[in-house]
């Protein structure tokens, strides 16, 4: 799908390599993208603590350009998953 190949090589350009992507959902003529960041994977390593995951919000337009994004939450990768509204 066209649209989670943008996402993914938007998160590997510019943030980190995407974990998970957990949803896409097409609303009128723009996407919106759910997807987990393992964040700072090496420090966390380094210090021996549990990694950190990111769950960030992705729009894209009609030509499945990424328009914008936002990091919703953030929480230890042993920590339960919270459901986020959508």
């Amino acid at each position: 799908m066209k649209v989670l190949n943008e996402v993914t090589e938007f998160f590997n350009e510019n943030i980190a390599p995407p974990h998970k992507i957990i949803s896409a959902r097409k609303k009128d003529q723009e996407w919106r993208v759910l997807v987990e960041v393992i964040e700072e994977k090496e420090y966390m390593k380094k210090y021996a603590r549990d990694q950190m995951v990111g769950l960030y919000e992705v729009f894209l337009d009609e030509n499945s350009e990424v328009t914008g994004f936002s990091r919703l939450s953030l929480r230890y990768r042993t920590d339960i998953e919270e459901q986020v509204e959508q």
